[in-house]
């Protein structure tokens, strides 16, 4: 059997994108930063993204059944930061500026890139919901693409990923 702080270090070493998912619905809006997130098709353009069960903002993605996945900049440390800590729904969105595609859930105006989804299916995994999320809306970052950084998780720190120019 695999022990849970061998299973822990080893992912540690997974390079992964951080992600900002929020969701809006009658309780307000509410988000959270995540790095489980994945391309599933592109017949129907499809992603998954995983929820800790224990997240005080679980319920509401659930109920909303919509979200959107925010693919964070290097600028965006902050904004990681702030929505995976204890501050409230209200004091996490005044991190950034939001708008709004299709489903209505928040889209971070300057992020590399949102998918605006509703989520098609829930399975119970563990501790976690894998949300199986049908992509109804793309927005991407006005800026220049090839000077952006990304900001990615590795080894239980933030790293920033430059495309390499072409000559």
């Amino acid at each position: 059997m695999i022990e849970v702080t061998d299973f822990r270090n080893a992912m540690s070493l997974l390079t992964t994108a951080v992600n900002v998912i929020t969701t809006k619905g009658v309780s307000g809006s509410h988000g959270f930063t995540a790095s489980a997130v994945c391309s599933v098709s592109d017949t129907p353009p499809t992603l998954l993204v995983c929820m800790n069960t224990a997240a005080r903002s679980h319920v509401h993605f659930v109920e909303n059944k919509i979200l959107t996945v925010n693919v964070l900049g290097a600028q965006h440390e902050h904004l990681s930061n702030a929505f995976a800590s204890k501050l409230s729904a209200k004091e996490r969105f005044a991190q950034g500026t939001w708008t709004e595609l299709v489903t209505g859930a928040p889209v971070l105006q300057d992020a590399l890139v949102s998918f605006d989804c509703v989520i098609e299916d829930i399975q119970q995994v563990g501790t976690h919901s894998v949300f199986m999320c049908r992509v109804v809306a793309i927005s991407q970052s006005e800026q220049d693409s090839e000077s952006g950084e990304s900001l990615v998780y590795f080894n239980r720190a933030y790293h920033h990923v430059r495309q390499i120019q072409k000559a």
